[in-house]
């Protein structure tokens, strides 16, 4: 659909020259002879460009701005003007006029002024559908469960998100630490700023200092020109730090100065820079057994742990197992264009009775597996890897199973199976908690919640 363009003048000249040369450049255009007459054009239904002589009987262009301007946002407004009238035109821009032209107009000069101002919010207003798309693929709702132990994730994260606190995220490889952190950094005050990246433990230790801090042109062999750090990148915005304890021992101060003074030193300079940027944080080790072991200094550990977000493993919450495979197929079924509604009950048990060793990314990918080859309404045993198969065999649906709730079912197979797990290591809890992935706190919890005798 052609962009509406308004043409406003008391000249009627200046009105139909002005209208066909932007009509022949295809664009839909109506005339008005003064303010009064295009204010209800306007109001009846918004144009996206209005272009309006300055002095006209009845109302001036600059009270016809100011309504528009106060009405219509999305409007722009470019001002007709007579040389001898220029302040009055740069007052027109203070009051929110896109732009202004001299009289005798220049039709190509203007045709250009209009095109360029159309381009401008075309991309102004993709940029602001992309962040739509960022919030909402960001959004709390995209972190999926509803296990007591998510439930109290998302508690955590909501309070936390529109605080400048440091956050440190832990837990195993594959649990979504970077959707938190992204989920923070979008559902906070700096989202209209960068959320940058870094996966420590890819960075060449040589060149740590560097990429995090920035260096001097000449400051080292190499250093052919000045470069920004990634701090400085995401200044005014956050730092996404994820495997942090890779973070040599003997930079991790300079870290710690960042945080504390909020300034960085780039390499082969005196002078330090100040940087606005939130911190936040993940590993998948236990940073408190790292400073025990002289790998990680206490005083980071503590200015990064001001809040922590420990993400529980698919272990200790299969109840979101279901959640999540269904929650996946939503989306692979969409990009392949499918029309699979679920999953086979010996699928869903086989996927309920797996141990996933790489956390939700491996579940995500049998899902997407799973749709790649599924010809039929649901996912069934056999769209499963070929290890779900005697999976399968070793515990198969009852009869008894097919007939409870998703939750119940659930409930079922978490009992039995740390039933059978503590009669293999003689009821020992803390070989039991080792071995199904859990912490001994976590264990004593499940069983309380589950009727399981703790004698």
């Amino acid at each position: 659909m052609a962009e509406r363009i308004l043409v406003v003048d008391d000249e009627q000249i200046i009105r139909e020259s002005l209208g066909f040369v932007l009509k022949k450049e295809g664009f839909h255009v109506e005339e008005a002879a003064n303010g009064k007459e295009a204010l209800a054009r306007q109001e009846d239904r918004p144009f996206d460009v209005v272009i309006t002589d300055i002095e006209m009987p009845e109302m001036r262009g600059i009270e016809l701005l100011e309504h528009i301007a106060k009405r219509s946002p999305q409007t722009f407004v470019i001002i007709i003007t007579a040389f001898a009238s220029i302040e009055t035109a740069v007052a027109a821009l203070r009051k929110g006029a896109y732009d202004y032209v001299l009289k005798p107009i220049d039709f190509d000069d203007i045709i250009h002024r209009v095109k360029k101002l159309l381009d401008h919010r075309a991309l102004a207003l993709e940029n602001s559908l992309l962040r739509q798309e960022l919030n909402r693929t960001y959004d709390f709702d995209n972190i999926i469960g509803q296990s007591h132990s998510m439930k109290h994730v998302f508690q955590v994260i909501q309070r936390v998100a529109t605080s400048d606190g440091t956050v440190l995220i832990t837990g195993k490889s594959g649990t979504g630490k970077e959707l938190v952190a992204r989920s923070l950094h979008y559902n906070s005050n700096r989202k209209q700023k960068r959320i940058v990246a870094v996966n420590c433990g890819a960075i060449v230790e040589t060149l740590f200092e560097s990429e995090l801090f920035g260096h001097k042109k000449g400051s080292f062999t190499g250093a052919t020109q000045d470069k920004e750090g990634l701090f400085k990148v995401a200044d005014g915005g956050s730092i996404f730090l994820d495997e942090v304890s890779e973070i040599p021992l003997h930079l991790q101060v300079k870290l710690l100065r960042a945080i504390e003074q909020k300034e960085i030193t780039p390499v082969g300079m005196t002078d330090p820079i100040s940087i606005d940027v939130r911190i936040i944080a993940a590993t998948n080790r236990d940073l408190r057994q790292e400073v025990e072991a002289g790998k990680f200094r206490d005083d980071l550990f503590y200015r990064l742990n001001v809040v922590e977000i420990d993400l529980p493993s698919l272990t200790e919450r299969p109840e979101d197992v279901p959640v999540l495979a269904q929650h996946f197929l939503e989306i692979y079924k969409k990009q392949m264009s499918r029309s699979i509604q679920g999953f086979s009950n010996e699928a869903m048990n086989a996927l309920l009775h797996y141990q996933w060793k790489g956390e939700v990314r491996e579940l995500e990918n049998v899902v997407e597996r799973a749709v790649i080859f599924c010809d039929k309404e649901c996912i069934g045993l056999e769209h499963l890897p070929e290890y779900f198969h005697q999976i399968a065999r070793q515990n198969p649906v009852t009869t008894t199973q097919g007939n409870l709730t998703l939750r119940d079912a659930v409930k079922g197979f978490e009992r039995s199976y740390i039933e059978q797990v503590l009669t293999q290591h003689d009821r020992n809890k803390e070989s039991t908690a080792q071995a199904l992935g859990v912490s001994l706190s976590s264990l004593y919890r499940k069983m309380e919640e589950l009727d399981i005798s703790t004698r």
